[in-house]
């Protein structure tokens, strides 16, 4: 089995926009002067632009597809480490899109597509051997920006809807696109109140990769947060942090009522499925005797502009397994 590597957690690893606006395209962008001479702090790197970036190459689905809800997809020229396909209503924006690298771009390659901004979902992406580092780029006239729930230099103590709405915000007006991240949010609000919070007191596990060890979501990111906007108790709260390993023991002992799996192609929720009912602990817990799986896409399990998406999806797949306490 191929587990995707995760960068700055490599050792360890070892081991969408919201359906409401799925049916419509994002509305055109609308320029911001706002966005002229911006400068702000990510990162804890301060970051200047004096015009809103026309040549971007983005690192991670989570930037892609954030460039992509706002409607300045057409600005992209390279990307690189992409964790699935973009959804259906942004496919066709994509086809013509190089990519640069299955993994973490070189530094080469960034450089050749002359953009003026990389914009990565990892702040790792930002190394000597990979895409440059933050200054080296800087000198070369290239802005860098990570997507602020995903800086581990200054972390989120824990993840917030409020957080994921002001980084869409922030991407507006770098983008020059204010007026589109404030419908983009504005649609996004709605959609999250009309989500059905379950009441049942109801246990999960956020089942990301991993065999012999499982990779779960931790207490601080997006699983958490789409798991309690369900109404999901996370049966790793406790770990103070996005990702964690949690032994199997500990999940048999948690025993919980749901299990979330992650589906990427270097680690199917059918392949989890498989080693969840071959092995004969996990095999006996009910949530696997009676099949109460949710199924996630991996680009959804990360913060970003499908993490309404994710919590409205958790919510319907629950609400279909009908279970009781």
């Amino acid at each position: 089995m191929r587990i995707r590597p995760l960068p700055l957690l490599a050792a360890v690893a070892a081991v969408g926009l919201l359906a409401g606006c799925s049916s419509a395209a994002a509305a055109p962008p609308t320029a911001s002067a706002s966005a002229e001479h911006l400068s702000l702090t990510n990162c804890d790197t301060t970051v200047t632009f004096d015009h809103p970036p026309q040549r971007v190459v983005a690192i991670k689905s989570t930037s892609t597809e954030m460039m992509l809800a706002l409607g300045v997809g057409d600005r992209i020229v390279g990307t690189a480490y992409q964790d699935g396909p973009v959804p259906a209503r942004w496919s066709a924006a994509m086809k013509t899109v190089p990519s640069l690298s299955d993994f973490m771009p070189s530094e080469e390659s960034v450089l050749a597509k002359k953009p003026d901004l990389v914009y990565s979902g990892w702040e790792s992406a930002f190394s000597a051997d990979q895409a440059g580092t933050r200054s080296e780029l800087a000198g070369l006239g290239v802005a860098s920006y990570v997507q602020p729930a995903a800086c581990r230099s200054t972390p989120v103590a824990k993840l917030s809807f409020s957080e994921v709405f002001r980084e869409i915000r922030e991407a507006g007006r770098i983008f020059g696109v204010e007026s589109t991240a404030d419908r983009l949010v504005a649609r996004q609000r709605a959609e999250l109140a009309a989500i059905p919070r379950d009441s049942r007191g109801l246990t999960a596990l956020w089942y990301s990769s991993g065999d012999d060890t499982p990779y779960v979501g931790g207490g601080t990111g997006a699983p958490e947060l789409v798991l309690e906007t369900a109404g999901l108790r996370n049966v790793a709260a406790d770990q103070k942090q996005t990702w964690t390993t949690l032994g199997w023991e500990s999940v048999v002992a948690d025993d919980p009522d749901v299990i979330v799996l992650v589906d990427a192609d270097w680690n199917t929720a059918a392949a989890k499925i498989a080693k969840l009912e071959s092995d004969p602990a996990t095999a006996a817990l009910p949530a696997v005797k009676n099949h109460r799986y949710i199924t996630i896409p991996f680009p959804e399990g990360e913060a970003g502009v499908r993490s309404v998406d994710a919590a409205a999806s958790v919510a319907a797949q629950l609400q279909k397994l009908n279970l009781a306490k």
